[in-house]
């Protein structure tokens, strides 16, 4: 088996460094962890669409760029190695674009995809709600037809970013009568509709980038529904692989590896040495290596979508093992700094702007969010194993 990338991919890569870098030495941005869910640029977001670098995947015929699958991934592994701010077009290039280019009318795709790739519309993702996480095909949101549109009424919780985007990726039941998983439809909601209302949620790290999103009698033209009536948990459960495989499950906090990497690798050793330098150099060592499986886990779902096969449980094994890991990584880091790990940005003594003290307070989410980790080894006994469900 060749593992090696393609001349026009190494090429593509180092396109993509040697722009980040220059942009780095203008100051644009800081590198930052969870960058692609935190670091919000409309502005970074409009110079990678000039570069074609936004729908990389998709048909030219909508101003999609044509690519594969693997020059996607190249492009979000070096965007999410640098910490570059990618948040306000990541949940519409990942996954409301691919749903629309499945199920979406011509009309939609026409209207919705060039300005999505022309960062102009930006998306949040109105899933979960306060009794329904994991399990879904519980949502009450519901969306019920009148005339000639859809009055939405309900109410989401942990949407990302929703008090920045334009658009909303809407899941609501229109069929209350029907079983949980065949009542379902997707919509395309507009943020500015009369009747949406949008609450923060403040997370441990005193950040604010949730929110519960409610709406109240709003009225959604009937042309924003996606695919048909009632078949939206069938289109969902093909989109949530495009959100559990991807890149940014494994190497969300890569920041904080590549620094506390270089800074033991140094002759000085960073000052701040809390644990015996071998310890800490073995430890560093064992969270590179399994860094680099988590990589490989999300490449053979890319290389899989690239032959043209579908990923299903091979999906659920990246989301899995790679939130994981992201978790090892930060109690990995606190237990390498000690107490200057334990520190806040504000003080004189904080390692890294305190950085790390914030993916160790906000690690625990992710094995939650995109499916939790029980969720997803049901999936691979069921799927991949052949196990019964009951």
């Amino acid at each position: 088996m060749d593992f090696r990338f393609t001349r026009e991919q190494e090429e593509f890569r180092n396109e993509v460094r040697t722009f980040l870098e220059e942009e780095l030495k203008q100051g644009s941005f800081q590198p930052r962890c969870d960058a692609w869910i935190e670091g919000y640029s409309p502005e970074f977001s409009r110079k990678l669409s000039r570069r074609g670098w936004i729908g990389l995947t998709w048909p030219r015929e909508y101003g999609g760029g044509g690519k594969g699958h693997i020059d996607r991934l190249i492009l979000t592994e070096e965007l999410l190695r640098y910490g570059a701010p990618c948040a306000a077009h990541w949940f519409a290039d990942r996954q409301v674009g691919p749903c629309l280019l499945a199920y979406g009318s011509e009309q939609q795709k026409r209207e919705y995809l060039p300005r999505i790739i022309a960062a102009e519309m930006f998306f949040g993702l109105a899933l979960s709600e306060p009794e329904a996480g994991s399990d879904l095909a519980s949502l009450k949101t519901s969306a019920t037809e009148k005339d000639d549109c859809f009055v939405l009424n309900g109410q989401k919780v942990w949407t990302s970013g929703a008090h920045h985007f334009t658009h909303c990726y809407v899941v609501a039941r229109t069929d209350p009568q029907a079983p949980k998983h065949r009542g379902i439809s997707e919509f395309v909601v507009d943020m500015k509709l009369p009747g949406i209302t949008v609450r923060p949620l403040i997370d441990l790290t005193g950040e604010r980038h949730f929110n519960e999103v409610f709406f109240d009698e709003v009225r959604v033209p009937r042309e924003c529904l996606i695919g048909g009536k009632n078949r939206g948990w069938y289109q969902i459960t093909v989109q949530l692989d495009y959100e559990r495989s991807g890149m940014e499950r494994v190497m969300g906090n890569y920041p904080l590896l590549d620094v506390l990497l270089k800074l033991v690798t140094s002759e000085k050793g960073g000052g701040w040495d809390s644990a015996p330098r071998a310890v800490v150099r073995h430890k560093l060592a064992e969270l590179a290596v399994e860094f680099e499986v988590g990589r490989l886990l999300v490449y053979r779902v890319a290389a899989m979508l690239e032959g043209g096969r579908v990923p299903n449980y091979e999906t659920a094994m990246a989301k899995l093992y790679a939130t994981e890991y992201e978790q090892r990584l930060a109690q990995g880091a606190m237990e390498i700094l000690g107490l200057y790990g334990q520190l806040s940005g504000g003080s004189r003594w904080s390692w890294w702007s305190g950085k790390a003290l914030s993916t160790y307070l906000f690690c625990r989410g992710y094995t939650l969010m995109g499916g939790t980790s029980e969720i997803l080894r049901n999936v691979i006994a069921m799927r991949g194993l052949g196990l019964p469900s009951k």
